[in-house]
């Protein structure tokens, strides 16, 4: 017998409580059987989560403090979970990622909430939420971020020893003076660095290649006393 429109539970994973709460309330006035955890520090989200064995999760991917939602996805998703990923990211090859690991769709947070509520219907009777070329679309997206990530991990290890400190420095938010100061070398010879660096990274700024390190979440540094 097929299952009803709103057979098994719908978990919603947001650590943005308004928002959470709102979803939650507006689903259960419509039948669903809304499990909504609360988060804290200590929690196994993942266990929680796959114990709850919701029939469809809407998951956001950044939770803050409490960790990162895409690495709800796949657990999820092998035993059965169509998984919604909603969002305040624009990043189409962070949504592709999302896709990869087996979300059905994605969704902005600043969709209108109809467009929730009918992904979370169409679901829960077994119909498609994506169109193929928009899958592939973002598929496509994704592949190709990766493929100039591995570009940008190429120049990082360009760097030898010295220049991966430096860099680490300048991430902590230390400046040419004090690397200097705290290696007893000239600021001259530290500039020299930065210059190398900036150069492997291919950057034109000190800015730009911190926001790149940030970017990859890198970090090959030690800290500057």
């Amino acid at each position: 017998m097929p299952n009803g429109p709103h057979d098994g539970p719908l978990l919603v994973v947001d650590d943005h409580a308004l928002f959470s709460e709102s979803v939650a309330i507006a689903l259960t006035l419509e039948g669903y059987d809304v499990r909504r955890p609360s988060l804290h520090r200590d929690l196994d989200l993942v266990g929680i989560a796959v114990a709850i064995r919701p029939r469809v999760a809407l998951v956001d991917l950044d939770l803050g403090e409490f960790g990162d939602g895409t690495e709800l996805i796949r657990p999820l998703t092998t035993r059965g979970t169509n998984v919604v990923v909603v969002t305040a990211s624009a990043d189409r090859a962070q949504w592709g990622g999302c896709l990869q690991l087996g979300a059905r769709t994605v969704l902005c947070k600043n969709a209108p909430f109809e467009t929730m509520t009918s992904t979370v219907r169409r679901l829960f009777v077994g119909l498609p939420v994506l169109g193929r070329l928009a899958r592939q679309d973002l598929l496509d997206a994704w592949r190709q971020g990766r493929e100039s990530d591995d570009v940008l991990r190429g120049r990082f290890a360009l760097l030898t020893h010295r220049e991966r400190e430096v860099l680490g420095a300048l991430v902590d938010g230390h400046g040419v003076h004090d690397i200097a100061a705290s290696d007893v070398v000239s600021e001259a010879t530290v500039r020299t660095q930065v210059k190398s660096i900036l150069a492997k990274l291919e950057v034109s700024s000190q800015l730009a290649a911190v926001g790149l390190a940030h970017r990859m979440g890198w970090h090959g540094g030690r800290a500057v006393s």
